[in-house]
């Protein structure tokens, strides 16, 4: 049996408010640069990673994809993140956050 390469992980962009009252999608923005950020918000405070633990899984039950599918690649300690999504194409994308 021929063991197939896994197909490249889908970057995500997101800028994360901890302690914002709910956890909640707010829609697409763009950085300073002009590149495309989903705005997220998390009712947890970002200590002890329990606001990764929070973007991990607010994603994931967006994309209906399990948890251990999203990874955060950078910003771990930052409100800017950059997740790695496993499974996941731009039509998927587009249907859980709209065009962005």
């Amino acid at each position: 049996m021929a063991v197939q390469p896994a197909p490249p992980a889908h970057r995500l962009t997101v800028r994360v408010t901890p302690r914002g009252g709910r956890d909640a999608i707010e829609g697409w923005t763009a950085d300073a640069q002009g590149r495309p950020l989903l705005k997220l918000r998390v009712a947890t405070a970002a200590a002890d990673g329990s606001a990764n633990s929070a973007v991990v899984a607010l994603v994931a039950r967006a994309l209906r994809i399990p948890r251990s599918a999203v990874r955060i690649a950078s910003g771990a300690t930052a409100r800017v993140k950059r997740l790695e999504l496993d499974g996941v194409g731009p039509a998927d994308l587009a249907r859980a956050f709209g065009s962005g």
